[in-house]
């Protein structure tokens, strides 16, 4: 999160973006690609650590869920430390993820 040009193009990408703030202050953000219909890949989700535990990821989750159509699944790759927040939040687990690093190419 150091490469301010990786994150302007990750903002100026995402199809769905949904925001908290608090006093103007940028406290949470859930960003999203998506055809709004099928699938939406819920990329990332932060909310300050000060703001944690007081229902401000599930507000973004429902909040963008709302934007999607009737049908529209929403998948997400959990980072490590949050693998246990969203069972919680009635997600299921797919074990059939696959990732090609950034750097390797197909073979």
């Amino acid at each position: 999160m150091d490469d301010l040009g990786v994150i302007e193009d990750m903002l100026q990408h995402a199809n769905l973006i949904v925001t908290a703030r608090e006093g103007g202050k940028l406290i949470g953000v859930a960003r999203t690609l998506t055809d709004f219909s099928y699938i939406a890949y819920l990329s990332d989700l932060a909310v300050d650590v000060a703001y944690q535990r007081q229902g401000i990821g599930r507000e973004l989750i429902r909040l963008t869920k709302q934007q999607l159509g009737p049908a529209c699944k929403l998948l997400l790759l959990a980072a490590p430390a949050a693998a246990e927040y969203y069972p919680r939040l009635g997600f299921e687990y797919q074990p059939r993820a696959w990732m090609l690093p950034a750097g390797k190419d197909v073979m």
